[in-house]
């Protein structure tokens, strides 16, 4: 499929500014990358917005935590253990 798009000077410059770096081969390659990665960060934030809408459904069912400076401490520590045993890090908590 072929497809025309208009761009503004500065996008074109931009895209031209990133073939020129030698990672790209053409402005097709960076628009597909750019297209690549919306498309991951939508779902990254349908990930994100389900996590949410659980976490209200069991708030809703009384199933939430108090979140007092006890539990951050205790949170922090087990964090830290994780860390330091190697363990590998929950994805659901990093950016």
């Amino acid at each position: 499929m072929s497809m025309h798009i208009n761009l503004s000077a500065e996008m074109e410059t931009y895209i031209k500014a990133k073939v020129g770096t030698g990672f790209y081969g053409n402005a097709t390659e960076v628009i597909r990358d750019a297209i690549r990665r919306m498309q991951a960060n939508e779902r990254q934030v349908a990930a994100f917005q389900a996590a949410v809408a659980k976490g209200d459904a069991g708030l809703d069912r009384g199933e939430g935590t108090e979140y007092t400076p006890e539990l951050l401490d205790r949170m922090t520590r087990r964090a830290l253990q994780d860390i330091d045993s190697g363990r590998p890090i929950d994805p659901d908590v990093v950016p």
